[in-house]
């Protein structure tokens, strides 16, 4: 028979049916989701977008934010640049704002950074130091370079992104240490070690170093120097094998590799990580230190991301629900960068136990707004974190509650999004206004 064959409408099959619905389900709810999600990205990068074409003089530096993240607890810090990536990210560079990124891959990296770098702040401005900030300081050479050619610095509202909570707790606590700590290292830091926080802009100065760390030629063995200076020396194929130094590891003369010179290494024969100082103040000696006559009247503003991250398989519905439903996340984050992008800002409130928690302290006392921020989070982190007194070294900023000093948290100010922009971002989702035109906020 010539001409379309005769197809038969008929139902799927049960299993079919059941297959289709599954998956045409889940399709739908993904397809779905990504594209709200989008869309809300879209909505928050309009709102700061005039930001990008409002013009800069050419000797004027433009603003600069600080990215706080540090890896969630139990995981590595993957997960916190991937959540950096897909939703403060876009919003920055809608902006176009440049930012610089302090990450700690375990607990107390981003304390002991922050710590160390208002602690150099503070010997820049003049604090008695035993070990000032050294004279061939990469920073310090680029603002003296700046200075000569007129290049002058950016005198408006700067501001830090803290990501997650964990991350919070050690921002705050690194807030404390910076300004009511000393600014060299007291004596019961014995030998404090480096610590190596990758995406840290700042250089650590000597005091966040052991003195037991050689730093100068004179202080390394000669045959270690002897042999770096080999290894760093251009080699010649005119040279011959005769001119070079006899000295090796082969030779009869070579002097064995003292025991001290060996990296400690750990039961597996895999050399041990460099452990971040210990904090030059405790929570306890808060309220008897002396605040740093330098410290501002007002701190820079910051704003808590927050970092919802859950283990487990018990846990695998939670996160399925939160997989498909990442655009109630995205609005809430660029909500929070828009406002930092946007320099607004308000103090922290006394009395609230922050938007996370609407618990109040024992006693009926007051609550700092800060000690309440992205709170929720704690509940939702593995098990192996909250480990027993004793079982393991090492800081426990992550278990022990916010404290705080009166002096620094009532200088510490929140970015806030004014009502008119809430208005206006609610127009652009809409559809009902556009982006806004060029402003031109500065002088050419």
């Amino acid at each position: 028979m010539m001409g379309m064959p005769n197809f038969r409408p008929r139902l799927p099959s049960r299993n079919w049916t059941i297959f289709l619905t599954i998956v045409g389900t889940w399709s739908g709810a993904i397809i779905y989701d990504r594209r709200e999600t989008k869309r809300t990205q879209a909505k928050w990068a309009a709102l700061v977008s005039h930001l990008a074409s409002d013009p800069l003089p050419p000797n004027q530096l433009p603003r600069r934010l600080t990215v706080f993240l540090s890896s969630p607890p139990a995981d590595g810090p993957m997960t916190a640049r991937e959540h950096f990536h897909a939703y403060v990210k876009p919003i920055l560079v809608a902006a176009a704002l440049d930012w610089d990124a302090i990450e700690g891959r375990k607990e107390g990296d981003v304390r002991a950074a922050l710590a160390e770098r208002i602690r150099k702040a503070r010997k820049l401005r003049g604090e008695a130091t035993a070990e000032p900030v050294p004279e061939d300081d990469r920073e310090l050479e680029l603002a003296h370079i700046r200075a000569r050619s007129g290049v002058r610095p950016y005198t408006g509202v700067a501001g830090d992104i803290v990501v997650g909570r964990n991350t919070w707790k050690e921002y705050v606590r690194g807030l404390h240490e910076g300004w009511l700590g000393p600014v060299d290292a007291p004596a019961a830091v014995s030998a404090p070690a480096e610590t190596a926080v990758e995406g840290a802009t700042q250089s650590e100065t000597p005091a966040a170093r052991g003195p037991e760390k050689p730093h100068s030629l004179a202080a390394i063995p000669e045959y270690v120097a002897e042999k770096a200076l080999e290894r760093a020396a251009p080699k010649d194929e005119g040279f011959a094998a005769d001119d070079a130094s006899p000295t090796d590891d082969a030779s009869p003369v070579a002097e064995p590799v003292s025991e001290e010179a060996k990296p400690e290494v750990t039961a597996d024969g895999k050399p041990k990580k460099a452990k971040q100082p210990p904090p030059f103040i405790g929570t306890a000696e808060y309220a008897a230190a002396q605040l740093s006559p330098n410290t501002p009247a007002e701190l820079g503003p910051s704003v808590p991301i927050p970092l919802p991250h859950i283990l487990g398989f018990l846990n695998t519905p939670t996160r399925m629900w939160r997989f498909l439903t990442r655009r109630y996340l995205a609005d809430e984050v660029g909500r929070q960068v828009a406002a930092a992008v946007l320099g607004a800002y308000r103090p922290y409130e006394q009395g609230l136990a922050g938007e996370d928690s609407g618990e109040a302290r024992d006693g009926g006392g007051q609550v700092w707004e800060q000690e309440g921020c992205l709170k929720g989070e704690e509940a939702e982190w593995h098990k192996s974190v909250r480990r027993k007194e004793g079982e393991e070294e090492g800081e426990r900023v992550l278990l022990d509650d916010v404290v705080l000093d009166e002096r620094i948290a009532g200088r510490m100010r929140r970015f806030v999004l004014e009502p008119e922009e809430e208005e206006r971002a609610r127009r652009i989702g809409e559809g009902s206004e556009g982006k806004r035109e060029r402003v031109y906020a500065h002088e050419m």
